[in-house]
């Protein structure tokens, strides 16, 4: 346990676009997606809407992932992970809302149990993988949820009943937003959005506002901004000794996985370096083995 200054490190971000159908989360994800990225061929989408995906081939060169029934939590985490080997850098999954309440989904699974609150034991663990898979990814995500809405029955002021407007809900299991870099909700037709959740401060309390490709590179500069992974290995690069070393190991922990082999690889430059700096002349400590086994340390001067 250790207590270390707070400094905010490149991230890759989790970004939500949820609204109703038509809105135009798949293109605003698309185009935030190559803003992030700006390579088409980096881009992989894993749709489960009928093949929508590809209705936007104009745009560019991006992949498609056509993921079906059943939309089990453990077949949306093997989507990823293809993506993922194929060295994607922004995946899109399009959409999270079938891994809740379509056929195979969350909400199917646990029907089929018998539908007891007890169920959701084991339910709950195979969500939870889902949502690590995405926040774990070693690339960006866009994840879309659809969106519907919610009424109320309440009665006036001469005791009818009247139907009320509550809003509108994402179509996926509660608390997800929250986990999220930003969410973005679309909010008509005119592909019009508001940020509902924002961790960078560029987008709450702003204007209503089009997603374009600019979107995608004002944060990406926002990740940026951090310490990257770049500057980390600048630093063990520029480092010259091996308990330098050892504090950039120690320093950079939530980096330790991704820097393990290039400081290992930079501790034998170090050492190497070291063993073709000692010349002829210089005073080096000899160890003799004298006859009672003991270890004596005489210093000897050698000529060149």
């Amino acid at each position: 346990m250790k207590l270390q200054k707070a400094e905010r490190h490149q991230v890759k971000l989790r970004i939500g676009l949820s609204g109703a159908s038509g809105f135009g989360k798949t293109h605003s994800a698309l185009l935030l997606a190559y803003g992030i990225t700006n390579d088409w061929s980096k881009i992989a989408v894993i749709d489960t809407e009928n093949n929508s995906a590809s209705l936007y081939a104009h745009l560019g060169a991006y992949n498609v992932l056509n993921l079906n029934e059943p939309y089990s939590p453990e077949r949306y985490v093997e989507a990823i992970k293809a993506c993922e080997k194929a060295e994607m850098e922004v995946i899109i999954i399009d959409s999270i809302t079938h891994e809740w309440n379509g056929k195979g989904g969350c909400l199917q699974i646990h029907e089929t149990l018998g539908g007891r609150f007890q169920d959701w034991a084991k339910i709950t663990p195979r969500h939870q993988g889902f949502i690590d898979a995405i926040l774990q990814s070693t690339a960006h995500v866009l994840t879309t949820v659809r969106r519907k809405v919610e009424f109320d029955l309440d009665r006036n002021s001469n005791g009818k009943l009247q139907v009320q407007k509550l809003g509108t809900k994402e179509i996926t299991r509660e608390g997800f937003e929250y986990e999220l870099t930003v969410n973005f909700e679309l909010l008509n037709e005119k592909h019009l959005v508001k940020a509902s959740k924002d961790r960078t401060g560029l987008f709450m309390n702003k204007p209503e506002f089009v997603i374009n490709s600019a979107t995608g590179k004002r944060l990406m500069e926002w990740c940026n901004q951090g310490i990257s992974l770049d500057s980390v290995l600048e630093e063990i690069n520029a480092t010259t000794t091996i308990e330098g070393l050892r504090h950039l190991y120690s320093k950079y922990d939530y980096l330790q996985k991704d820097i393990h082999d290039i400081i290992l690889e930079r501790k034998a430059e170090i050492e190497n370096v070291n063993n073709q700096m000692i010349p002829n002349n210089t005073i080096i400590q000899s160890h003799k083995t004298s006859n009672n086994g003991t270890i004596n340390s005489n210093s000897t001067t050698s000529s060149s």
